[in-house]
């Protein structure tokens, strides 16, 4: 039974952003007189026979304001997600490629005498 009731409540919360235009015109529908009476723009010019729909036309206006910022920010997101982050990607060369270089001793004397100059040795790579 609370499950039931749980699937209802989180499937018309997922609607209720799609129908968000229903919501307000129902709104306007059930308060028509109240909203006619105080809070529309027009309420002082009877012969404009506006009833509230200056109101109610703000209403949609705001929702779809709403909606067109959701789209954006939810392109944005989009975006940044496909193009911005990029996952760790490590080149592995096969063992082919790799070029062994071998190690060869190279013999080493030190002088014998101090006043005699240095010189390094010649190193030799096969």
């Amino acid at each position: 039974m609370l499950r039931s009731f749980t699937a209802i409540f989180l499937l018309l919360a997922l609607t209720s952003s799609q129908f968000s235009r229903l919501f307000i015109y129902a709104g306007f529908e059930l308060n028509q007189n109240y909203i006619s009476s105080t809070l529309c723009e027009n309420r002082n010019k009877p012969e404009l026979h506006c009833d509230g729909k200056c109101y109610l036309m703000k209403k949609l206006k705001q929702a779809e304001e709403k909606e067109k910022k959701q789209a954006q920010e939810a392109q944005k997101k989009n975006f940044q997600d496909h193009y911005l982050i990029r996952p760790n990607v490590s080149l592995t060369l096969p063992a082919y490629f790799i070029r062994k270089i071998a190690a060869v001793e190279i013999s080493f004397k030190l002088p014998t005498n101090t006043f005699e100059l240095f010189q390094p040795p010649k190193t030799y790579f096969s």
